[in-house]
C-alpha cells in the first residue's frame, strides 16, 4: 500500500533536518511573520491564536491547515509596532500556555485528592 507510516504525521524527520517551527518574516506587512508549525494541526493552531488574540500588542493572527494529510500550519502573526516583534509575541503566549497547563494540572489533582478523601467510605480504603 502507498500509505505514509502514520507516525509521520508526529514525529519529525531529524534525518533530513525537519524543524518544529520556521519562522519567516514578511516582507510586504511591517511587524508581521509566518511561523510554519511542523507535524501540528487544529488543536495546537487554535490554542496559539486565542491566547495571541489575548495579547494587547498582536494586530492580527490567524492559521491555516491546508489539509487533513498535510502536517503542518502555518501561523501568521503581526504586532502593533516594531517594539515587539512576532517571535517574541509567540515566545510569550507559549509561556503563558504552559503556566496554565500547570495551573489546570494542580487544580485537577486537587480537586481528585479532595474527592478521595471525601469518598474514602465509598472507595473502601
Amino acid at each position: 500500500m502507498n500509505a505514509p507510516e502514520s507516525s509521520s504525521s508526529f514525529i519529525l524527520d531529524e534525518d533530513s533536518g525537519e524543524r518544529k517551527i520556521v519562522y519567516t518574516a514578511d516582507t510586504k506587512v511591517t511587524n508581521a511573520g509566518t511561523f510554519r508549525l511542523n507535524k501540528e494541526d487544529h488543536t495546537v493552531g487554535n490554542l496559539l491564536r486565542m491566547q495571541l488574540l489575548r495579547d494587547t500588542s498582536v494586530r492580527f493572527t490567524g492559521y491555516i491547515h491546508p489539509h487533513p494529510l498535510v502536517h503542518f500550519l502555518d501561523l501568521k502573526v503581526q504586532t502593533n509596532s516594531s517594539n515587539i516583534s512576532p517571535i517574541e509575541v509567540l515566545s510569550n503566549a507559549i509561556e503563558d500556555l504552559g503556566s496554565e497547563t500547570d495551573h489546570l494540572t494542580t487544580q485537577v489533582t486537587e480537586a481528585i485528592d479532595k474527592w478521595r478523601k471525601e469518598n474514602e467510605d465509598v472507595l473502601g480504603n
